[in-house]
């Protein structure tokens, strides 16, 4: 299979001819393509396909002995890619075999999304948002944003197959010809698709490749009023960031700024119900927030106090059944060495919003403020709901908790004031193993076993585990050490890089392929498994 406007096919013939050519073709209607730029990636030859899509080479014949030690001449590039206007950029692709002596290089046709408006205002900027799976969870995150044309009608090109999320940027009226500057200030709240309320409420669209989807949203002009919230115990010189959220569902639309000489958050919101949240940031930062109602006039809020950030402590409980590494890591973190000794040796961990359109966490462990420091914490933790991701080099997070709270299927809500209670981690290291036999496997190519944890399909999302194998060619497969636990085993043609294992619903979808695995510590599990078709 072949995909993408950016489309490679490694040469991997030993053909020594001084030539080659083939065809681009649309992969979802099979037409040729004319006039698209096929090259290779260091520019060193390059031609447009004709009016049938078919392009051709001519290279130097080498001289003798000059051959690689494949035999290819290396007067050849190394790859060639394929890109038009109207093909989507930046798509996934696999590389193709180029013994054959006709090559077909497929380009996936964009996917368009246009929005027509009517009475649109001047400049109104669209932004969409792709959902995206990262880590076996999905997110909303930003794919670009378009201006409107001159008729109002909005046009977002260039976008591949996949789940979208569209809304106008907030703007305010600045038509000279109707703004009052001593009267009521109008502007254009954001627009949702389907005109939701909010970001997490609005509609999704749902985009092949070549599809052309037409969302209809309202623009209203509404009257802004002003916001004045000072920030009683804000920093001098200090940046603060702010975020604006419609009854509390996070995610974008609008806005308001902060004002360093006044130490205040200021702006102009339409009425309606907001949370307000400001969040220092550097070495040492802290978050306040607070609920507005904006009703037909000015607000004069109440000072907002800015509380620290939480500091967690990791307390790590080793049942490790092998003999302990006496072993340690020595680094330098400025000018000064540092040496770790006990689980910050192997351990990291991070925190991943659980909100699906909320954007950063908590990357990892502070570093060691001294020689001798082997503390675990992590600083600067801003009040929210987070997921607890742990990494280790060594066994694998048995348990993890912090007081009553299951932190592999709860998340973990940190609160204001910078009190929280440690994360207690139990680690473990009687692992097993999966291997075995992939049937059904296309002859001359390889695959993945994705190997899911159990424990996802109890119906409550959780940190849960997903190990991707590689699968050779005779079809045999070996999994890295494993947890004990009940495991569903599945077979794919290719990477799956979109499988939301996280989530019990999505991961419906395979009920009944593949295999439930139920692992004991030092033991090795043996499976033979069907190949899930690529359709599926």
């Amino acid at each position: 299979m072949m995909s993408g406007n950016s489309v490679s096919a490694q040469l991997t013939s030993s053909d020594k001819t001084d030539s080659m050519h083939g065809t681009v073709i649309n992969s979802i209607t099979h037409a040729a393509i004319p006039r698209a730029l096929v090259s290779s990636p260091d520019n060193r030859f390059a031609t447009m396909s004709d009016n049938e899509g078919h392009f051709a080479f001519r290279f130097p014949a080498p001289a003798a002995g000059q051959e690689n030690l494949l035999g290819v001449n290396p007067n050849r590039p190394v790859a060639l890619t394929a890109r038009k206007p109207g093909f989507v950029r930046d798509a996934e692709f696999s590389a193709q075999d180029l013994s054959a002596k006709e090559l077909t290089i497929e380009l996936v046709p964009e996917g368009l999304v246009t929005l027509p408006t009517s009475e649109p205002p001047d400049s109104i900027f669209l932004q969409v948002y792709r959902r995206q799976v990262m880590d076996g969870i999905a997110r909303w995150v930003p794919a670009g944003g378009t201006q409107s044309r001159s008729d109002g009608e909005f046009r977002f090109a260039e976008l591949p197959a996949g789940t979208y999320k569209v809304l106008t940027r907030e703007s305010l009226d600045r038509d000279p010809l109707t703004r009052d500057p001593k009267g009521q200030l109008y502007g254009y709240p954001p627009a949702y698709f389907q005109n939701a309320s909010d970001f997490s409420t609005a509609g999704t669209i749902q985009l092949s490749a070549g599809m052309t989807a037409v969302a209809n949203v309202t623009i209203a002009r509404r009257p802004y009023h002003p916001i004045h919230i000072p920030i009683s115990n804000a920093p001098p010189e200090t940046g603060v960031n702010i975020s604006v959220s419609v009854a509390g569902h996070h995610g974008p639309g609008f806005s308001l700024g902060y004002n360093n000489r006044d130490r205040a958050i200021e702006g102009l919101l339409p009425n309606g119900s907001y949370t307000i949240e400001a969040s220092t940031f550097g070495q040492i930062s802290a978050t306040g927030s607070m609920t507005i109602n904006v009703s037909g006039g000015t607000v004069q809020g109440p000072p907002m106090t800015l509380l620290p950030n939480a500091s967690i402590r990791i307390d790590v409980k080793e049942e490790f059944t092998s003999d302990d590494h006496s072993g340690s890591i020595t680094f330098g973190i400025n000018r000064k060495s540092i040496t770790l000794k006990g689980p910050r040796r192997y351990l990291n961990v991070s925190l991943e919003p659980a909100d699906d359109a909320e954007r950063g966490g908590v990357g990892g462990l502070r570093n060691p403020t001294g020689p001798g420091d082997e503390s675990l914490v992590m600083d600067n933790v801003r009040p929210g709901r987070y997921w607890v991701r742990v990494n280790s080099t060594r066994g694998y997070a048995a348990a993890v908790r912090s007081g009553s709270v299951d932190l592999q299927h709860e998340p973990l809500v940190v609160g204001g004031g910078g009190t929280t209670s440690p994360i207690e981690i139990t680690m473990r290291d009687d692992t097993g193993e999966i291997d075995g036999m992939v049937e059904g496997l296309p002859p001359s190519t390889s695959g993945t076993a994705g190997i899911t944890d159990g424990s996802m399909r109890t119906g409550v999302p959780n940190q849960g585990q997903f190990t991707e194998v590689w699968v050779g060619p005779d079809g045999s497969f070996s999994s890295p050490p494993l947890p004990p636990g009940a495991y569903q085993v599945l077979a794919f043609e290719h990477p799956q890089s979109e499988l939301e294992y996280r989530n019990p619903e999505a991961m419906q979808a395979y009920d009944g392929k593949g295999l439930v695995v139920r692992l004991i510590g030092g033991q090795t599990e043996h499976v033979r498994l069907q190949l899930i078709p690529a359709s599926e």
